[in-house]
């Protein structure tokens, strides 16, 4: 029997959806990481996913044993067309996945791909308390740069909201 777990990280595809899906909804119901209130079909899902064309905006898949474990994304800041430069970034990791680097992976790659593009500065909003995604954000060179407070409200009560951000590319 091979137990060897074959981890790869690759540009997500349509057939991936349902896995990410699957993730998301897991902090939508359990957690206040994303203001979303209510879980997600796979076809409610598809309008976020037509975004990853790849040749603006990306989301890579973290699979193992070809079952996607995690995933990580670059989104418009903003649709207005002077924000083109900036983007929203964000990662999510399957229940059990976090503490083995995987997100440092997925990270990695999502920065090395935004280099190649005309991105000045990357952005996480992170809603508060969440210590595991404060540091892998800071291990990246992200730095705080607003902290909104109680902006969000979700389990009855409200949450606060740190944006960091990173440079990106030579700008």
């Amino acid at each position: 029997m091979n137990d060897t777990v074959r981890t790869e990280i690759r540009a997500a595809i349509d057939d991936d959806l349902p896995a990410l899906v699957e993730i998301y909804n897991h902090y939508v119901a359990t957690t206040h990481y994303t203001f979303d209130v209510e879980p997600f079909t796979v076809e409610r899902r598809r309008p976020w996913f037509a975004q990853f064309d790849g040749a603006r905006y990306r989301c890579l898949v973290a699979t193992e044993n070809d079952h996607a474990v995690g995933y990580a994304a670059s989104m418009a800041l903003k649709e207005k067309r002077a924000y083109q430069t900036s983007v929203e970034v964000s990662i999510y990791l399957a229940p059990g996945q976090g503490g083995r680097g995987l997100g440092r992976r997925l990270y990695s790659a999502l920065f090395d791909a935004l280099e190649a593009q005309d991105v000045h500065r990357a952005y996480g909003l992170i809603a508060q308390p969440n210590p595991e995604s404060m540091a892998l954000h800071a291990r990246f060179g992200f730095e705080p740069v607003a902290h909104l407070s109680e902006v969000g409200r979700k389990f009855g009560r409200y949450w606060d909201v740190v944006w960091l951000e990173k440079r990106v590319g030579r700008g």
